[in-house]
């Protein structure tokens, strides 16, 4: 078994004239299977970019990825895409389904498209009740999930990544626009995927306190490039502007 589960080599994005210079320029890190890993940086600095370039969203000038030992190329993608899950910043929910239905659709890319017009066998649909359980949203399993509040949502969400069984989770700000309360139950999850399950976790965060409550190693990204990769002991005096 490989030690590293994502490897990037010199990572580079195109030119972007509104920052003079390309999104992602040289980056090169490694994580370890079942790290817990946060990705820091003020706006615009890459991370998010980072992030979606490990499943393909963002499309490289030269560098290479590889994920569990596969690099990352079209012919590959999908292989790697049912190991990885994806939380998007907002949750990327479809409003008007219920809870339930947007946890089932993690399954669409296991089924094909006439498939989907019986849509979803039993023991999918108890997967993703058992899942909605596990976070605490079983009695909201069949309310739409406009109705829900922030952290619910986003909590459905991570039910909905998981119902793919992913060996790692890339969240992308989980937590951005939530309540404190909202916040800690989010973080909680992900902290118990990681130390229950042995989950691989990279997330992208602003907040320097809440990254060195939860995360083992913080990468610090600015203007494109890494400038810190460590333990996340002391950040906030490393990079109180973050």
């Amino acid at each position: 078994m490989r030690d590293y589960v994502i490897e990037c080599h010199n990572l580079e994005t195109a030119y972007a004239a509104a920052l003079n210079r390309p999104i992602l320029n040289g980056i090169n890190c490694q994580i370890k299977r079942g790290e817990f890993v946060v990705l820091l940086g003020l706006n615009g600095a890459g991370k998010s970019t980072l992030l979606r370039s490990l499943v393909g969203l963002v499309p490289l000038v030269r560098g290479k990825i590889q994920i569990n030992g596969v690099t990352l190329a079209p012919r590959t993608l999908p292989a790697i895409r049912r190991d990885v899950g994806m939380l998007f910043q907002g949750g990327g929910l479809i409003r008007q389904l219920s809870a339930i239905e947007n946890v089932l659709c993690g399954r669409l890319d296991t089924r094909t498209t006439w498939q989907t017009l019986f849509g979803f066998p039993k023991h999918d649909r108890l997967l993703a009740l058992e899942l909605l359980e596990q976070l605490g949203l079983k009695e909201l399993a069949n309310q739409k999930t406009s109705q829900l509040s922030g952290g619910q949502q986003q909590r459905v969400a991570i039910a909905r990544a998981l119902i793919q069984s992913p060996q790692i989770l890339l969240a992308d700000e989980p937590i951005t626009g939530l309540d404190a309360i909202a916040c800690q139950q989010v973080m909680q999850t992900l902290s118990e995927l990681h130390s229950q399950q042995g989950m691989t976790i990279v997330a992208v965060l602003h907040d320097l306190g809440i990254a060195a409550e939860y995360a083992q190693r913080a990468i610090v990204i600015d203007a494109g490039r890494i400038v810190y990769n460590g333990p996340c002991d002391n950040l906030q005096a490393k990079f109180s502007q973050v």
